[in-house]
């Protein structure tokens, strides 16, 4: 008869789960002994609970059902919190092990000993269980998947303390088969319909999985024939873009452009997003950014299929058969000169492979990526959906796992690249298929803009070393190179293509560092806390062709 963790394992592939990323410890063994026993479940290595936590998010976004992680008791759990945050916000399913002390340890209060079920909460409050025996081990984990992989996704976390693992008599489990997701109610189609017709300017923001293919389509059908424009959120968890797909225009980070997006509708329709609000509060400034004028329309919840509500609406419409606009195919151009950040973009826009998988944590390095990869061959790409940096290296992990024949480019801020830099090490032991480009401008950017932006006094010296990473200056191809990638260090156009086409071309992890002044420097900081400002009292073709510069 298997012990706990034998057919704790078992039951986790018989539910579908074909990969554990793991940063195990003491209380973990008898789980690690027992993956010897089962070839159906890949077990992957990380060097850092954050690289497990955020690969199996990446890995997740891209095969569409849960990886496992295996962690080391609460603080390996807290090690991993931020990218499990970013699986939240994301609606990631994850089944997320954490291995507890025996449940007769537990009251010596060892040096290790924490309230791991406290933590877990703050990423999985939907789904936190301690199985409490051997015999109910299973059925718990059985759960733990079913509660993950329903729409709209969530991360569910079991503690699995060691007496339950080590111990005799596991019974493997089955899980239930996934109920099909429900749709909206006839009304709510009919409501949301007629918003579309009285004919006031309506504009329908996009999230979740109605940023597939099939969810753009049918709401390009409906923008062809209705005239409403769409949207997508700000920060997708994956969006299908590229050369014969829909485009679509994100919703902008900086909250003055939001405003400004949004100010001529007077209806916006939601299709498995959250209306706009403010990454964060500013003095004066509003938080919720949908104007007071317009009217917010849910079509389609997180729990429900976007898809099917998308069609629903536009059979209602009579749009079904309308010809959607469509993204023409075309290259940026190669870059020439001195590196900066938006060559950069072009030259990722110029070589970028079809069916590629981009990981984007450029941060503003990467502001001009979304214009520059626009007609590039179709591809998915990944964002920062939860906030939290150190989501790039590891996501571009899971998502060359999920996806092993499909190249993936993970384009990396130097202040975010730190923080998972760990996540190198496990690309070169799977021999992962990932070309990573560090944007290297030797600064914390995006903090410098927010300094600008928040209404704080003067910095002086002491505040601005806090957002300072000049000193020293990483040199990230080293760092690569000492973790088993292939690295090389860039200053010009030139030299980034001929290391671009390389990469490209020989399987495997690659680096490459591009070493660039920032987007925005002191000057552009300082102008443009001043030119949000003044956006709304400009004329709208003014402010259009202004938000158009800032966030193409």
């Amino acid at each position: 008869m298997p012990n706990g963790a034998q057919a704790l394992i078992k039951t986790l592939v018989d539910a579908g789960i074909e990969v554990c990323f793991s940063n195990p410890g003491t209380s973990e063994m008898h789980f690690v002994a027992a993956l010897d026993g089962e070839p159906k479940l890949r077990a992957i290595l990380a060097l850092f609970e954050g690289v497990a936590t955020g690969a199996a998010d990446g890995y997740a976004r891209m095969a569409d059902k849960p990886a496992a992680t295996l962690l080391h008791l609460g603080c390996g759990l807290g090690n991993g919190l931020a990218n499990l945050h970013n699986a939240r916000k994301g609606n990631s399913p994850v089944v997320n092990i954490v291995g507890d002390h025996a449940t007769y340890h537990v009251k010596y209060d060892a040096q290790l000993q924490s309230d791991i079920e406290t933590v877990a909460r703050n990423v999985s409050p939907n789904f936190v269980r301690t199985s409490e025996s051997t015999e109910s081990l299973c059925r718990d984990a059985a759960d733990a998947v079913t509660a993950a992989r329903g729409l709209p996704g969530q991360v569910a976390t079991l503690v699995l303390p060691a007496d339950v693992s080590w111990g005799d008599g596991g019974q493997p489990c089955a899980a239930p088969p996934q109920p099909q997701a429900p749709t909206a109610d006839n009304k709510v189609i009919d409501s949301v319909a007629d918003a579309i017709r009285n004919g006031r300017k309506t504009a329908m923001l996009l999230g979740g999985r109605a940023l597939r293919e099939p969810g753009l389509l049918a709401a390009a059908r409906i923008a062809a024939h209705t005239g409403v424009t769409v949207f997508a959120e700000t920060f997708p968890a994956r969006i299908q873009r590229g050369a014969g797909l829909p485009p679509v225009e994100r919703i902008a980070y900086l909250a003055e452009l939001v405003s400004l997006q949004l100010s001529e509708f007077d209806n916006l329709i939601l299709v498995d997003a959250k209306a706009p609000v403010s990454f964060f509060a500013y003095p004066g400034k509003q938080s919720y950014l949908v104007p007071d004028s317009c009217t917010a329309h849910t079509l389609s919840t997180p729990e429900q299929d976007a898809t099917a509500n998308l069609n629903k609406l536009a059979e209602v419409l009579g749009a079904s058969q309308a010809q959607p606009m469509l993204q023409p195919a075309g290259r940026p151009g190669r870059p020439k000169g001195k590196l900066t950040a938006e060559k950069v973009c072009r030259a990722v826009g110029e070589l970028m492979p079809e069916n590629s998988i981009i990981v984007d944590e450029s941060i503003t390095s990467g502001l001009l990526l979304n214009a520059m990869t626009a007609g590039a061959p179709r591809h998915d790409m990944i964002t920062l959906t939860g906030g939290a940096i150190g989501q790039g290296l590891p996501s571009a992990i899971g998502a060359a796992v999920a996806c092993p024949d499909r190249p993936v480019l993970a384009l990396i801020g130097d202040g975010t690249a730190m923080y998972t830099n760990q996540a190198l090490w496990t690309m070169a032991r799977e021999n992962l298929d990932v070309t990573t480009i560090i944007f290297n401008n030797a600064s914390y950017s995006i903090l410098n803009v927010e300094l600008e932006r928040v209404g704080a006094k003067e910095a002086g010296e002491k505040a601005k070393s806090q957002l300072d990473i000049s000193g020293p200056v990483t040199n990230y191809a080293l760092l690569a190179q000492s973790m088993g990638v292939h690295g090389t260090r860039v200053k010009t156009s030139e030299a980034l293509l001929k290391a671009m086409e390389y990469a490209l071309n020989n399987p495997g992890p690659h680096l490459i560092e591009a070493v660039i002044p920032e987007s925005l420097n002191g000057m552009k900081r300082k102008v443009l806390p001043r030119l949000l400002k003044i956006l709304p009292n400009l004329p709208r073709v003014l402010s259009k062709a202004l938000k158009k510069k800032i966030a193409p």
